[in-house]
């Protein structure tokens, strides 16, 4: 088997800066009791300012006074890691978050359908970049010695079990995962990388280390087998970003509600589904009630600009009430998707859209009851032969008469000069249990100027023809 490690090894600091539109700008990310902060990870602007992770606050500030200070939230990194094993399970079925900032992959039975392993490897370091998190990847023979390679490593292609054991008899014995009171009996012993501890006799290393020493070091050669935990996908989807300031402008909500649906599209593709509906929550300072935001779709739909344009659609119509804080985004109808199909040799698919597309940006744009579909109804009156309903399903056409595709709000009466008759007539008798009797004889016409349309006579009668509709 082949297992690949991918190592965030800033999860904490991306998970803040991923989330705000200002990256030039120095940050810190704080930790510690009340009484001494500590900055527990600082981005690259604020370490050109001479600011490094465990000085305390106070120290920083004497340093410089130009920086933003955010909380560390460790549900926020968990919550993080979560949804990259959502986007991971969609590569490989066997994900594990056995170690910390980690995700370890088993890679072997994915290759025939992503690729050798370099385009695969490819395609994943562009994704984590498109989701703002910087990352090592390594592949080994196992998923012990992906982890540790990882910590020395970053591109790392071991792809057999020699190639992995000769990587690893290099690596440094500090950077193995071994007990940190075992890495310094080693050191001073003047052992200083793996392949000298793996020198010394087995038997000696078992009377002067515990058994956990051994047993680590079988694991990363691959002699002994570790279990892991498997990943399983969640049934539903929420995420939440603190924007740590308020806003009062929709223009300000697209940067982290990008983010968001970027997050929601990744964790669709793991499950190979779509969204057809689902609510953004504006938190407000001060214990205001939410302002909930839904978003509806008439089918699944998981692409993410698409789902932005709905979203965004749909929050430039709200009127903010109160500052926003925070934003939150809940999905919990998550039915199968199925994509649309399209044609084999379009010449210009990016400048074509379909029609379920078009629906939906315009349902967003002016609101549901805006958009209307037409249902047939079983009436042979022209005028009662179809109404409008809260649907935009297309209507089906039935074998039967040819019927003109424009409708005129009232008939208008059309002079005889210049007419020529195509066809007819067809008569039409209906309506006599409701009122609206109707008794007429229709003809396709042709006027002079070439347009043709459909227009009736009254039975019994010998006065002008009324339009009734005109044919495309």
């Amino acid at each position: 088997m082949l297992w690949a490690c991918i190592l965030l090894p800033q999860l904490a600091l991306d998970s803040v800066l991923r989330a705000r539109d200002d990256p030039d700008t120095p940050l810190v990310l704080l930790s510690g009791p009340a009484q001494r902060r500590v900055l527990q990870a600082v981005n690259l602007p604020a370490r050109a300012l001479g600011l490094r992770a465990g000085q305390s606050l106070s120290t920083a500030q004497a340093l410089a006074r130009e920086f933003v200070c955010v909380e560390h939230d460790p549900a926020a990194v968990e919550q993080l890691q979560q949804l990259l094993a959502a986007w991971a399970y969609r590569f490989s079925g066997q994900v594990s978050l056995h170690y910390p900032r980690a995700l370890l992959l088993e890679v072997q039975s994915t290759l025939g359908l992503f690729g050798p392993w370099p385009a695969f490897e490819a395609r994943l370091r562009a994704e984590l970049t498109d989701l703002g998190l910087r990352h090592r990847i390594v592949l080994a023979s196992n998923p012990v010695a992906a982890r540790m390679l990882a910590n020395a490593h970053d591109g790392l292609a071991a792809s057999c079990a020699q190639t992995t054991r000769q990587a690893l008899l290099q690596m440094p014995i500090d950077r193995v995962g071994l007990p940190a009171d075992a890495a310094k009996a080693f050191e001073r012993m003047g052992l200083r990388r793996l392949d000298q501890v793996l020198a010394l006799p087995r038997d000696t290393l078992a009377r002067r280390f515990a058994a956990g020493v051994q047993l680590h070091l079988d694991r990363l050669f691959g002699l002994r087998p570790m279990a892991l935990a498997c990943y399983l996908p969640a049934d539903r989807f929420d995420a939440r970003l603190e924007l740590n300031f308020d806003v009062e402008s929709h223009q300000a909500l697209l940067f982290p509600l990008r983010r968001l649906i970027a997050d929601l599209a990744a964790f669709l593709a793991s499950r190979d589904g779509g969204v057809q509906r689902f609510i953004l929550h504006l938190e407000h300072a001060a214990g205001l009630p939410d302002t909930e935001v839904a978003v509806g779709l008439l089918a699944a739909e998981r692409e993410a600009g698409r789902l932005f344009e709905l979203a965004r659609g749909r929050l430039e119509q709200l009127q903010i009430v109160a500052p926003v804080r925070n934003l939150r985004l809940c999905a919990e109808d998550l039915p199968a998707f199925v994509p649309q199909p399209g044609e084999l040799f379009n010449a210009r698919p990016q400048q074509q859209q379909n029609w379920e597309q078009l629906r939906e940006r315009l349902r967003a744009r002016l609101g549901d009851e805006a958009v209307q579909g037409v249902q047939a109804v079983a009436d042979h009156r022209p005028e009662c032969a179809w109404r409008s309903a809260n649907t935009t399903k297309a209507l089906a056409s039935s074998p039967g008469p040819l019927r003109p595709g424009w409708l005129l709000a009232e008939p208008q009466a059309l002079p005889l000069h210049g007419l020529r008759l195509l066809a007819g007539p067809e008569r039409v008798e209906s309506g006599w249990w409701d009122g609206a009797d109707v008794r007429r004889d229709y003809y396709r016409i042709e006027t002079a100027s070439g347009q043709r349309g459909w227009a009736y006579r009254r039975i019994g009668e010998d006065g002008p023809l009324w339009l009734q509709g005109w044919f495309a």
